[in-house]
């Protein structure tokens, strides 16, 4: 899988730019500040609709213009695609496959596969839950774009569901309240389930290859390890849960009635399936330190009908302490992702070059699915790597340009050439600053 042209209007600091790409390395040189992550943003883009920067579409358009637009030429194998995204912040956005008419953006989804690591990555180590959520998440949705509905249906659920808790806390609990709250309990939990479902399966796929990589990138003999943490507690037997068996007679029966949530003022509007599962500080309480015991493996071998069961459940038990919070306890939204050296976490006691090291395994690992899920010729993900080696020690550096090597294209951004592996430096383009408009040429080496 390649882009041969990549075209920006008003995407960050281009005005308009056109870059010719080639298979294999291509190189983009300059100094910090002038672009370069821009172009590796505006692929991943193209990719995912969304940013590994900002998780807003607003800073994408460039300074005093309304809309920006990325155009590519891809090749997968001996198919050929021209796609076109337009970006709108506070306003849906739409996408353009083979010069048709308009249509959702979500419709370029899963055309074009990408991989990118960048220096904002180390946060998949040090950061909040909702990065390492985020990891599983865009991973799912890049191998099957419907998920990216299901996220968004997760989304506006709990936003709505929420809104209702907030308002039993300060006006009161009713009957009204009791059967609407069902009603977000089932939708929340049929979402929720088929998401944490997706989530398992790329924990599964993730694990051998993030130890293989791990192991190759440092040459450790410690093993890279993943757990997930679940708000659920996992039953003894998967197999006893169904819709029917769980223990509801507390929920009285009853519809949404047209204005029950007019007091929440959510109604979610202009929200991209691309986009994450949003977080509050509520949001990333360590799910290992919720009352039960978390049997992982039993959960892992949950169906998608018995993880909505046991969602379904929980909520049941959470409903007290819920309506005294204002907020939804239990959910995917609340998930996490134990990262782990053998039994060690990596978050506070792993070193500068282990860290480095295990989250550009996570990366390499999520390229790695990728091939194994569709091992066609051609159909290799983009690799891009911004800013990475100048971070990295001889012998991490030489390992990685051996690893990315295999790439059908591989996209590299350094400040100077002599940061980037030799065997690396194939198509090399500079990329330039003029009075704040960013611009591309071809790099003359010496």
């Amino acid at each position: 899988m390649r882009i041969s042209q990549l075209t920006l209007t008003d995407f960050r600091s281009y005005a308009q730019a056109e870059l010719q790409l080639h298979p294999g390395p291509n190189v983009l040189l300059g100094f910090n500040g002038v672009g370069k992550t821009n172009i590796a943003e505006a692929i991943g883009y193209l990719s995912t609709l969304s940013s590994h920067r900002v998780s807003q579409d607003g800073p994408l358009v460039r300074h005093t213009a309304k809309q920006a637009f990325i155009r590519a030429e891809t090749h997968r194998g001996t198919r050929q695609a021209r796609l076109e995204v337009e970006i709108n912040p506070g306003r849906s956005n739409r996408a353009r496959i083979n010069r048709g008419n308009p249509v959702r953006a979500t419709d370029v989804l899963g055309i074009l596969r990408t991989v990118l690591f960048a220096p904002e990555d180390l946060e998949l180590i040090k950061g909040s839950p909702g990065v390492r959520r985020r990891l599983l998440d865009d991973l799912a949705v890049q191998l099957r774009p419907a998920l990216g509905r299901v996220r968004l249906d997760y989304e506006k659920v709990l936003k709505q569901r929420n809104a209702l808790l907030k308002s039993i806390r300060h006006q009161g609990f009713t009957a009204t309240h009791e059967s609407t709250l069902e009603v977000w309990d089932h939708q929340l939990a049929e979402a929720g389930a088929h998401l944490l479902h997706a989530r398992l399966k790329m924990l599964s796929a993730l694990r051998p290859h993030v130890a293989t990589a791990y192991q190759q990138l440092s040459g450790s003999v410690r093993t890279a390890r993943l757990q997930y943490l679940s708000s659920l507690d996992a039953p003894e037997d998967p197999g006893s849960l169904s819709a029917d068996s769980l223990d509801l007679s507390s929920l009285e029966p009853g519809s949404l009635e047209p204005g029950a949530l007019a007091a929440g003022g959510l109604a979610p509007e202009g929200l991209d399936s691309g986009a994450p599962v949003p977080e509050s500080q509520e949001e990333n309480v360590d799910p290992a330190a919720q009352p039960g015991s978390l049997d992982v493996s039993a959960l892992e071998s949950c169906s998608r009908e018995e993880l909505t069961a046991l969602m379904l459940q929980r909520l049941n038990q959470a409903r007290r302490e819920e309506r005294e919070r204002g907020i939804t306890l239990v959910g995917p939204h609340r998930d996490d992702l134990s990262l782990s050296l053998d039994e060690v976490p990596v978050k506070g006691f792993a070193s500068h070059g282990e860290t480095w090291s295990f989250a550009l395994s996570l990366r390499l690992a999520a390229y790695r699915v990728m091939v194994d899920d569709d091992p066609e010729e051609g159909a290799r993900p983009v690799l891009i790597l911004d800013d990475v080696f100048a971070e990295l020690d001889a012998r991490r550096r030489r390992r990685l340009a051996e690893l990315a090597a295999e790439a059908e294209q591989l996209i590299v951004t350094a400040a100077v050439d002599d940061d980037v592996p030799e065997s690396l430096l194939g198509n090399a383009l500079r990329v330039e600053s003029v009075d704040q408009i960013s611009q591309v040429t071809l790099h003359e080496p010496g």
